[in-house]
């Protein structure tokens, strides 16, 4: 059996992303000893039902004790608070790591309460479903998708390396930038298209209660998924847009100028520019393929 790349991991936060960490390291760092934390007795009881976790507990600093490895998978607005609990329960060495999908905010909440003795690497596996809790974990989740790295000028590289090898265990492939780059891309690929989801499918729960269970009874494969999309999490949702606001408004006055050209060539019948619109945005979709991302 291959050497355990941590020997004792706190997971905070047993949702979609940390029951699935917990069961990659069950998979391949059986050795590995796993303590859950989870605010409610409720999570807490499916971990242990479920057979992913050593110990659980409810207590952030308790589950750091000892740990050579934290990772925070709760939602952003939990993070100040989990790092002024863990600080001083943090041994010599740990790295701490994080989940989070605004690499900005996560750095803010977390980088000036972390003591120096401890290694802080942002984190961002880019994976994931509609679907939240332990119970909808599961260990292939993150294969063949991006891990972002956004560590710190000061984070030391051997820390680095080792969160990268816990996410290319579990199938991942890892890339670093700087957290402002991130969260720009971020903004585009994964922020605005939640935002609109969000705002479509919140547009057809106002319409006329005939209109509306014809859409539900009716919908196509485009209603379909934007419902999907919009059915994630919306506290983990409110704190993302709320932490990457300027990329995201940026963005969304980009989108909204774009929108208006559309809806300006199609008051005129100008059939050119929607055709050439679409053309260009059906190749993005063909190199998202190419890039085995869909």
């Amino acid at each position: 059996m291959p050497d355990a790349l941590f020997d004792r991991v706190a997971i905070i936060g047993i949702g979609l992303i940390g029951s699935s960490l917990a069961r990659v390291l069950r998979r391949d760092n059986p050795q590995t000893r796993i303590v859950a934390c989870a605010r409610r007795a409720e999570t807490l009881a499916a971990v242990e039902r479920l057979g992913i976790a050593d110990e659980v507990t409810d207590d952030p600093a308790a589950a750091v004790e000892r740990a050579d490895l934290v990772v925070i998978a709760t939602p952003l607005s939990a993070y100040a608070e989990i790092g002024r609990r863990i600080a001083p329960s943090l041994q010599d060495g740990a790295i701490v790591t994080d989940v989070g999908s605004v690499k900005g905010a996560a750095i803010a909440a977390l980088h000036a309460v972390l003591p120096d003795r401890a290694h802080f690497v942002p984190g961002h596996p880019v994976a994931g479903t509609e679907h939240s809790g332990p119970e909808a974990g599961f260990a292939e989740m993150f294969r063949d998708r991006w891990c972002i790295l956004t560590p710190l000028p000061e984070t030391a590289p051997d820390a680095v390396a080792k969160v990268a090898a816990l996410w290319e265990m579990a199938g991942m492939r890892v890339a670093t930038m700087a957290p402002d780059h991130h969260d720009k891309v971020l903004a585009v690929t994964s922020h605005l298209p939640h935002l609109i989801a969000y705002t479509i499918v919140g547009t057809a729960t106002q319409l006329g209660e005939d209109l509306q269970s014809e859409v539900v009874a009716y919908s196509a494969g485009g209603f379909r998924d934007f419902t999907r999309i919009a059915a994630s999490d919306p506290i983990m949702w409110r704190d993302v847009f709320l932490t990457n606001r300027e990329a995201v408004l940026e963005l969304l006055q980009r989108f909204s100028e774009d929108l208006t050209a559309l809806q300006r060539a199609i008051r005129r019948g100008d059939g050119e520019i929607l055709h050439d619109w679409f053309t260009r945005t059906r190749a993005i979709r063909r190199s998202i393929i190419e890039a085995k991302q869909a």
